[in-house]
């Protein structure tokens, strides 16, 4: 196959290039130039002609391009990026013949709830009223729905968890990690996380491509820990000390009644999260990954391995960072 790779140049994409590359024809497509040893087709998101011609020839598109913000000054461009520049892709690819896309989406457009009793999957009701003050996940959810209702050509979904691993170069999807080695946590948030190794998803894709069914959602998922647990955890692997504290949980209801705290200074002690960094992870987000493993034949990999392969990068990318 020549498989199209759209936002090639990110931590996902880079994976993806890596992984696809030992069986496939790769293209990277990116807004700009980069070294990732394939061909490179320039275009962005939001210039549907120069789209069109980057996905001349190809026999499938992964979408896996977008900024990730929940800040609500940054909700126009997520919508730009990602509503917008899901349905120029797809506009894209159709014109341009492609026969199957795959899009990348977010666990979040599914498996998020205030409820902790629960572990969501595909048939569970979609958070619209939940994740519509977040930019990122509105748009995320309003794009899926788009793509997904296409006609006149196949489209597959994968929404995975938080995506950990090594190679994050921009850091924000490991910071979760990274603010606790660089001891900027004062206490661990309320609620419950699930991640995947990056590695893993990449594999997701070949696997749905081979096996999955056009029009479904698809969640990848490793471990749903709650946040304690998921630094008591980094805390073994990487030799520091143990967060002291765990927020509680009414922590989102405090936040509900007080709709300004937080918004201009942050939240913490000596170290400040962002209002919406707390509120965001005072939630559940615990998802069941069954379709994946049983209609795909997904298996992640221990998410231990996962969590000390992202601590030695981070570790060596602060190090390498240190001595320049």
């Amino acid at each position: 196959m020549k498989i199209g790779v759209v936002g090639a140049n990110g931590f996902l994409g880079r994976h993806m290039v890596e992984r696809f590359g030992r069986e496939h024809d790769v293209v990277a497509i990116c807004r700009r130039e980069v070294d990732l040893s394939v061909e490179l087709r320039l275009a962005d998101l939001l210039e549907p002609e120069r789209l069109e011609a980057a996905f001349a020839g190809l026999d499938v598109v992964i979408n896996a391009a977008g900024n990730v913000s929940n800040e609500p000054e940054d909700a126009e461009w997520m919508w730009r990026v990602h509503c917008q520049g899901a349905e120029n892709v797809l506009a894209a690819a159709k014109a341009a013949g492609v026969p199957r896309l795959v899009h990348m989406s977010s666990s979040g457009t599914i498996a998020v709830s205030e409820s902790f009793d629960i572990c969501m999957d595909e048939y569970s009701p979609r958070p619209l009223t939940l994740v519509q003050k977040w930019p990122y996940y509105r748009a995320k959810l309003l794009a899926e729905d788009l793509v997904l209702d296409a006609e006149g050509i196949q489209v597959y979904c994968l929404n995975p968890g938080l995506l950990l691993g090594p190679g994050d170069l921009a850091g924000g999807s490991t910071k979760a990690v990274r603010y606790f080695l660089e001891d900027r946590l004062d206490a661990a948030p309320s609620g419950e996380v699930a991640f995947v190794d990056v590695r893993d998803v990449a594999e997701a894709v070949l696997l749905v491509l081979k096996k999955g069914e056009p029009g479904r959602r698809y969640l990848l998922g490793s471990a749903n820990w709650s946040f304690g647990e998921f630094y008591e955890r980094l805390a073994r692997i990487s030799g520091k000390s143990a967060l002291r504290f765990t927020m509680p949980r009414f922590t989102r209801q405090v936040l509900n009644v007080f709709p300004t705290f937080g918004r201009e200074k942050g939240i913490g002690l000596g170290h400040k999260l962002s209002r919406v960094e707390v509120e965001v992870s005072s939630h559940n987000w615990a998802l069941d990954a069954r379709r994946a493993k049983d209609e795909l034949g997904w298996r992640p990999r221990d998410p231990m391995e996962t969590l000390t392969d992202t601590v030695i990068d981070l570790v060596h990318n602060a190090a390498d960072r240190a001595m320049v």
